[in-house]
């Protein structure tokens, strides 16, 4: 639904976006993550329209946004990180708004009652904008957005100075819009990322750096896949045990009778250390997945930033 294909940026001598492809398919709730100056939001622009690349090209349903920029944007819905709301409208009469500036095809009552449903601001429908919570104005931004139901979905940071509760409310809806919409998705708050995306593209000084499913990053940054043991016995009869196992790369002690092994990915190496360690009687104790949080994923990728 979204391809992005050898995106560039330059602002003089300096490159925002340096060279990135990735895809999003339908159905699917990508992450853009990086750090500030990264090249995210520079990126978010470009797919909606809002500037134009150096060179590289995206595609939004097979329409290139550069090229046929009108039927592209057609089908994207865009919340940026402070919604552009109209203060002084009600909410309905502000979604009346939006529906006849994107020349929307539907019926209109039915189509604004049915998007206030699904982002739940019917309650407010007759407030002024003004008068709303935050958490209820970036409602009303992402109803703005669903106008007209795009099947592509752009949001950055839609959950900025929003409560707790406001933002798993954000949460929740964005992760069931994901089921009908291709859903772009930026943030700092990585186990917000963490909670809500099918996949994670992380972006550092310009240039993707992983491009994983959330489930999966920590075995793209390792290079395979980790357990965490306890056993008992010696040292030296648990790692010559262990390291004898097809697939394990490493084993590490980490303190008392604990080890971290790194294994190959897609390798299942439970059974044959189970196998090793009952023949060096060595009970196990405790082995369970381990491996790099996301945040320690995404230091490890982005380290060095800064400089």
């Amino acid at each position: 639904m979204i391809e992005v294909k050898n995106l560039t940026k330059r602002y003089g001598g300096v490159k925002a976006v340096d060279d990135i492809s990735f895809t999003a398919e339908s159905g699917e709730v990508v992450g853009l993550l990086g750090p500030n100056g990264a090249g995210k939001s520079t990126t978010m622009n470009i797919i909606t329209g809002y500037l134009g690349a150096t060179s590289g090209t995206v595609l939004i349903d097979g329409i290139d946004i550069l090229e046929n920029p009108k039927g592209a944007k057609a089908k994207i819905g865009y919340l940026p990180e402070i919604p552009p709301l109209y203060q002084d409208m009600t909410v309905r009469r502000y979604l009346e708004f939006i529906f006849d500036l994107k020349k929307v095809r539907l019926p209109k009552k039915d189509h604004i009652s049915e998007v206030m449903e699904i982002v739940k601001i019917t309650d407010v429908s007759d407030r002024v904008i003004k008068n709303l919570s935050k958490g209820y104005r970036q409602r009303v931004g992402l109803a703005g957005a669903l106008m007209g139901n795009p099947p592509v979905l752009i949001l950055d940071e839609p959950t900025v100075g929003l409560d707790p509760k406001q933002i798993i409310d954000i949460r929740k809806l964005i992760k069931s819009l994901g089921k009908k919409h291709t859903i772009i998705f930026s943030s700092h708050v990585l186990s917000e990322v963490s909670a809500v995306c099918d996949r994670i593209v992380m972006i550092n000084n310009g240039r993707i750096v992983a491009d994983a499913k959330t489930d999966k990053l920590s075995e793209t940054v390792s290079g395979g896949s980790v357990l965490i043991l306890e056993a008992d016995g010696s040292a030296s009869a648990v790692s010559d045990a262990v390291s004898s196992v097809e697939g394990v790369k490493r084993v590490t002690k980490t303190a008392g009778q604990t080890y971290t092994i790194e294994y190959e990915s897609g390798k299942d190496v439970r059974r044959g250390i189970f196998n090793a360690l009952s023949k060096a009687n060595c009970p196990i104790l405790m082995m369970r997945p381990g491996g790099l949080t996301l945040e320690e994923s995404f230091l490890k990728l982005t380290e060095g930033g800064e400089d």
